[in-house]
């Protein structure tokens, strides 16, 4: 992927990793767009960075989700990059009340809203690139936020299946697979532990400019290069406790 002179889209792109993409690629001389359900989270960003554009979008609903590529496809028709970084992640177990009611949130969009901009993005004729967010978690489930988990899992598996599918097309495929960074991804305090996002796209950049397109860092690096007695060890490190 050529890191500049792009028109990019990047779903969830005011908080957390996606922030830190559109910082960074802002940085590379790129057209940034950036969607999400918050006005105000999008203006705190167009803000900042005046020439971000943004555009309002509840990605866990499908007609949102066309009115959007709609949306692109009249007034950014040369948009080239899409990014599917929107994610949510709940901690919670299958005994919960609510447990089904938030484990459709997370699969609508974690899986439904990927699945569906990647079938409409291709449409566009200018479409170069898809980047996949998926996480180090698509590798060793951690059973605090199972749905999530899974759901990375399934999208790691589309995205090996995509990188395919388009290579015909000349469209390239990127898989980001990042560890626990330091967002308020499942609640805020939760990954205070965790290194900075600054650091991941730092290091993820490094790989974009050498030509990777699977993008690791610390953890994920780890868990990509593990064969299974590693992931069960790390699977029980993460998930069971110490006597």
């Amino acid at each position: 992927m050529n890191i500049s002179n792009n028109k990019i889209l990047i779903t969830g792109g005011a908080t957390g990793i996606g922030l830190g993409l559109t910082e960074r690629f802002i940085q590379e001389n790129n057209t940034v767009i950036i969607c999400g359900r918050r006005e105000s989270a999008l203006k705190e960003v167009s803000d900042k960075f005046p020439s971000v554009i943004t555009k309002v979008c509840n990605l866990s609903v499908a007609e949102e989700r066309e009115a959007l590529y709609q949306w692109v496809s009249e007034n950014h028709p040369d948009l080239n990059v899409l990014v599917n970084n929107a994610g949510i992640q709940h901690w919670m177990s299958v005994s919960d009340p609510d447990f089904y009611v938030r484990a459709q949130a997370e699969i609508a969009i974690n899986i439904e809203a990927p699945i569906h901009l990647s079938s409409l993005f291709i449409q566009l004729d200018s479409l170069t690139t898809i980047m996949n967010v998926s996480s180090g978690l698509s590798f060793v489930p951690l059973i605090k936020a199972p749905v999530y988990s899974a759901t990375k899992a399934f999208l790691h598996s589309f995205t090996l299946s995509l990188r395919q599918l388009l290579s015909s097309r000349n469209i390239e495929v990127i898989e980001i697979i990042p560890p626990a960074l330091n967002t308020d991804l499942g609640g805020k305090g939760l990954h205070d532990y965790a290194p900075p996002v600054s650091d991941f796209i730092a290091a993820i950049f490094e790989q974009l400019k050498a030509g990777k397109t699977e993008l690791t860092f610390g953890f994920s690096e780890a868990m990509t290069k593990s064969g299974p007695e590693a992931l069960h060890q790390a699977f029980i490190r993460m998930n069971v406790p110490q006597a």
